[in-house]
């Protein structure tokens, strides 16, 4: 799975390369973006020796289109089009590269060489590592946007965020769903599927006080939005640790 490790870090950090930036307000101003990811993707494919094969060589070129078109999609689904297709590609990006993986080529080139130089205190393998950082770095922008693909998928977020949504009322989901994510994969990295358990409950409780203010309205005259919250903090929720538990399965 060498050549999907490279294509989870190359999207992870494309993704997280435009969370970071400033909001676009025209097209044109995110072009550079699926360009830096695909160079990223070719730099790390280069050092870590995954064109020295043909197999190699031919998974990096699917890699780059599926790179391409999640890049493409994602920007559309921002601008709140086509939500399901970009789920999709991200699903099929990542299944054609599990499908193939037999063709990918172990990790070597310089990644490798740099690993047994720096005699690290937790010395992993040359493929474990660069899976490892993939999966680590798929849980930060790219969790959150898989996340808002689902809960507008499934009808609980609007297309476009408007003023007074549901997602604006439970504030703080983008910065601690990536902690949440991260706090999983490492707990069961670390065999402690116990502690990522409580991890998982422990969100519950403190959110609960903020989904109960959502039960009553000081004004009779409003409804209460109960339902609309607690519906996209469960299915938010859920996805989000699948993304999690997901990340664990691979690095297995």
């Amino acid at each position: 799975m060498s050549v999907l490790a490279a294509l989870l870090v190359a999207v992870g950090a494309t993704d997280l390369l435009r969370s970071l930036g400033p909001h676009p307000t025209r097209a044109r101003e995110t072009r550079g973006v699926p360009a830096a990811g695909l160079l990223l993707l070719a730099l790390v494919a280069a050092g870590a020796g995954l064109l020295a094969t043909w197999g190699g060589v031919a998974l990096t070129a699917l890699a780059a289109v599926g790179l391409l078109a999640w890049t493409v999609t994602a920007e559309r689904a921002d601008a709140g089009h086509g939500h399901g297709l970009a789920l999709t590609t991200f699903v099929v990006a990542v299944a054609v590269q599990l499908a193939a993986s037999g063709w990918a080529p172990p990790v070597g080139g310089w990644l490798a060489d740099w690993l047994t130089w720096s005699a690290l205190p937790w010395q992993p393998s040359p493929d474990r590592a660069l899976l490892l950082a993939g999966l680590v770095l798929v849980q930060l922008a790219t969790g959150n946007r898989l996340v808002r693909l689902v809960l507008v998928t499934t009808g609980a977020l609007p297309p476009v965020p408007v003023a007074g949504a549901v997602e604006g009322q439970l504030r703080g989901g983008r910065l601690l769903g990536p902690l949440e994510r991260l706090f999983i994969l490492g707990l069961g990295l670390a065999g402690e599927l116990t502690a990522a358990g409580l991890v998982i409950a422990a969100k519950g409780l403190i959110r609960w006080p903020e989904l109960k203010s959502h039960a009553r309205s000081d004004d009779e005259r409003r409804v209460s939005d109960i339902d609309r919250v607690t519906e996209y903090f469960l299915v938010g929720s859920f996805v989000s640790w699948l993304v999690a538990l997901g990340a664990l399965l691979l690095a297995a």
